[in-house]
């Protein structure tokens, strides 16, 4: 039995799909299993819980031999947040993981985390503490650092083409560079995870094959879409005082530090290790653009 931890989310019902294709046992970990039908139509046995509960936890993992752990909060939620929900709610997955004798550990985890990015938000810092937390446990793992993850149903691919379709005006909101990849590439690679003996105690970047700017992902699609927009390439500065005053908004508590990671640096990697270990090669960004918008 493989627990999935976030597989009723935009990333996690893509992976638990894979999984099923495969006819592997699946077990997703939902506050509201009530309302996920569909995940158990897949032929998934569905476990109430919450990562914040670690008696729920310790419940949803007994008797399995693998875990998938997906669950993440958007990089704008409150450090308080991030840290309750992220960084100790892994801890006590990989305690009872631990105790249940679980013989693999597949992370999400995100590129950009590093110790050198600890401080540049909590997002950052609770991706490392988990990658962490993984890495000194007893059980095999493997880490997965994404790129921005698109897909039709989820991501921000999908809002980006909106904006282009309804909008006159096309905000850029980084000079900075990104590696896409589709999310379904993204659930083949933790499909793979499960048992390519290759993988254990690593970690892998996942990006697809195309570097681009925001600028240029948005020349993509306009040249997809049929579109002529102006663009405006929004200043670091007015995003962040933008999102200085949207910060004082609970869910929005975060905001700053979710514009520091944008404006940080390029997002993106090396995914050669995965692509060789796991036979996988990442379809490239105009075909992902064609998928989202058809």
């Amino acid at each position: 039995m493989i627990l999935v931890t976030g597989g009723t989310g935009f990333v996690g019902s893509h992976v638990v799909h894979a999984l099923r294709a495969e006819e592997r046992p699946v077990r997703v970990l939902a506050r509201r299993p009530d309302k996920h039908g569909r995940v158990r139509d897949w032929g998934c046995e569905l476990v109430q819980g919450d990562v914040t509960d670690a008696d729920s936890l310790r419940r949803a993992v007994a008797g399995c031999e693998a875990v998938i752990h997906l669950v993440a909060l958007p990089p704008f939620s409150s450090a308080t947040a991030i840290e309750r929900t992220m960084t100790q709610g892994t801890r006590d997955l990989v305690a009872a993981a631990e105790d249940a004798g679980v013989g693999r550990f597949v992370l999400m985890s995100a590129l950009g985390a590093s110790e050198e990015t600890v401080d540049v938000s909590p997002y950052y810092a609770a991706k490392v503490a988990m990658e962490e937390a993984v890495a000194s446990a007893a059980f095999e793992h493997v880490a997965f650092r994404p790129s921005f993850i698109f897909g039709r149903d989820g991501g921000i691919l999908a809002q980006q083409i909106r904006i282009a379709r309804l909008s006159p005006v096309t905000p850029i909101l980084s000079r900075h560079r990104m590696q896409p990849i589709w999310v379904d590439d993204v659930a083949a690679f933790f499909a793979g995870a499960i048992s390519r003996e290759k993988a254990p105690n690593r970690t892998f970047d996942l990006a697809g094959p195309d570097r681009v700017t925001w600028g240029e992902l948005h020349e993509r699609i306009r040249k997809i879409l049929g579109k002529r927009r102006l663009t405006v390439a929004m200043p670091a500065g007015l995003l962040k005082a933008g999102a200085t005053v949207g910060s004082v908004l609970p869910p929005f508590r975060g905001a700053p530090d979710a514009i520091s990671m944008l404006d940080h640096g390029d997002n993106v990697g090396d995914p050669e290790p995965a692509s060789e270990t796991f036979g996988i090669r990442p379809i490239g960004l105009d075909e992902q653009i064609r998928r989202a918008a058809a």
